[in-house]
């Protein structure tokens, strides 16, 4: 198998004011894989180099540590065996150095002993393995894949199995499946895409690209044809909705000793939840990882007033007046939601200390983890985090942003690493020294757009670009979910012929005026307001503290 290893690097300078300069060196091509086996017994191992030699590898030998530190700093090496027991500078010691020269190079120990202490010194000084003499052909040439080949060999393996499973979730979706049976379909694919995006290989995953724009195609079709009905209780088959969220996962577990804790973080997809689920699991132990479906609009205003308030939003409206404000009203549409579930609270008899925090940005994040402490007392603290809403946004509107998240994998590792560091990880850590369990959901989801929708209005209509509200809305039927009576599916009416129109899939709306540069403008970014599986099936999820 070739390999390439680079003497020295591309040098690449960005600047604001100077030109990209590039500095190119000569790069080494080898035919073969190198390895550079160390033990002071090394004449007793010609049988296990005779083996590897005829797989196909190149061995270079040394019987000790100085004159391998040498050989290493003259030849690339792809992999070293490093005998842990030598006369002179020890396989630890020679370990330190090789680090110390070439951080990344893997390192294999072997050793004749067992003790643990010397199994942690090497496994401290990040050795890639480690093997116990007297030491089996097979066992090298496995430790060789393990560490040269993992990547590939993951690669194809991860690729045949989608390929198997294509045709199986290729039945699922054109076999009318109901909303737990979608649920399933969409936990499937997003396990499928984490997985296909560590390979290489663009063309399977363009294939799972093109399945999940059939699945979220047909699945648009499935919203149209049953929103109606359980929006209207018309049906006992119906999904967890964003207003009977609290009622139904969160109030039972009100009746434990220590408080309980609600983490809403705003616009977090399911593939999103699953990147950062490893980082938590540190921590924690998911006791329940489980899909809901947010109503329509998929926004902030609408799906997140519904889990507070637990009503629907002209009931919010009705019941409420001066907690709800319509969208053409100037001020924060969500300013209200610690009162909103106040009273969904006493509505229900929970007559329980409760707090809320919004954070919105960093010094927020940083008193609210100061007084963690204060919330103890208190039988249900929510936090809502806007950072991922606020990260959508950016990305629209600053090119650096979009450049650093360019696709879907790059948009899920920007999350990831503002995780890792924020106030919101701190909270959790807090949260599990002190063995209080938590739950973590969102309001929506988002859905990177790419195809543009022409659509109609007056000055009146709104901005969104995922759904429409307003009179006398121009647009293809074939095109939109279209709602002519809004009190149907329970949201305001500006007047009486105020209509709304919901966006499918990946589309998004844009104006006949000025169409070419909106589109360009806002192709290829993430949005929500319409039906997509992104945006509609979105986790909450239960931790228990470890």
């Amino acid at each position: 198998m070739p390999s390439v290893l680079h003497e020295s690097f591309i040098i690449i300078i960005f600047s604001q004011h100077a030109k990209v300069e590039l500095s190119y060196k000569k790069i080494f091509y080898m035919d073969k894989i190198r390895i550079l086996w160390v033990d002071d017994e090394i004449d007793l191992l010609k049988a296990h180099i005779l083996f590897l030699e005829q797989k196909g590898y190149e061995v270079v030998t040394s019987n000790n540590g100085d004159e391998a530190l040498d050989i290493i700093k003259t030849k690339p090496f792809d992999i070293i065996f490093l005998d842990e027991q030598m006369p002179g500078i020890s396989g630890i010691e020679t370990l330190e150095e090789i680090k110390n020269l070439y951080p990344n190079l893997p390192v294999v120990m072997i050793t004749k002993s067992e003790e643990e202490a010397i199994m942690e010194d090497a496994i401290g000084s990040n050795i890639s393995d480690y093997l116990i003499k007297p030491v089996k052909p097979n066992q090298i040439l496995l430790s060789l894949k393990k560490n040269l080949e993992n990547k590939k060999l993951i690669s194809e393996k991860t690729t045949h199995a989608y390929q198997q499973e294509f045709r199986n979730i290729g039945m699922e979706i054109s076999n009318k499946p109901d909303f737990i049976e979608w649920i399933e379909i969409y936990k499937k694919l997003i396990r499928w895409e984490l997985e296909l995006e560590k390979s290489k290989d663009e063309s399977i995953i363009e294939v799972l690209k093109m399945q999940k724009d059939e699945a979220n195609n047909v699945f648009s079709k499935f919203i149209e044809k049953n929103y109606v009905d359980w929006i209207n209780s018309k049906t006992n088959e119906r999904p967890l909705l964003s207003h009977i969220l609290v009622k139904e996962r969160i109030f039972p577990f009100l009746s434990d000793k220590k408080p309980l804790f609600v983490l809403i973080i705003d616009n977090l997809r399911y593939d999103q939840w699953k990147t950062i689920q490893p980082v938590i699991e540190e921590y924690y132990r998911v006791e329940n990882d489980e899909i809901y479906y947010s109503i329509l609009p998929t926004t902030t205003q609408y799906a997140r007033n519904a889990i507070f308030s637990g009503l629907l939003p002209s009931e919010i409206k009705k019941k409420y007046p001066k907690y709800w404000i319509d969208e053409e009203e100037e001020g924060t549409k969500n300013q209200y939601e610690s009162e909103l579930l106040g009273e969904q609270l006493k509505r229900f008899g929970k007559n329980i200390k409760y707090s809320y925090n919004k954070i919105l940005n960093l010094n927020a994040g940083r008193k609210l983890v100061e007084t963690l402490p204060n919330l103890l007392v208190n039988k249900l603290n929510v936090i809502v985090y806007n950072f991922v809403d606020m990260l959508s946004h950016a990305r629209t509107e600053m090119e650096i942003i979009r450049e650093l998240a360019d696709d879907e994998s790059a948009y899920r590792s920007l999350m990831l690493s503002w995780f890792e560091h924020s106030s919101l990880f701190d909270i959790i850590k807090f949260l599990s020294e002190k063995k209080i369990n938590l739950i973590i959901t969102t309001d929506h989801g988002s859905v990177k757009v790419n195809n543009p929708v022409k659509v109609l209005g007056d000055k009146n209509t709104n901005t969104n670009l995922r759904y429409k509200f307003g009179r006398n809305l121009k647009y293809n039927k074939k095109d939109v979910f279209d709602i002519h009576d809004p009190e149907t599916i329970f949201l305001p009416r500006a007047n009486v012929s105020t209509s709304y129109i919901f966006c499918k899939k990946n589309d998004f709306f844009a104006y006949p005026n000025n169409y070419n540069y909106y589109v360009n403008y806002y192709r290829n970014t993430f949005q929500h307001g319409g039906i997509s599986l992104e945006e509609m099936l979105i986790p909450i999820i239960y931790l228990k503290a470890k």
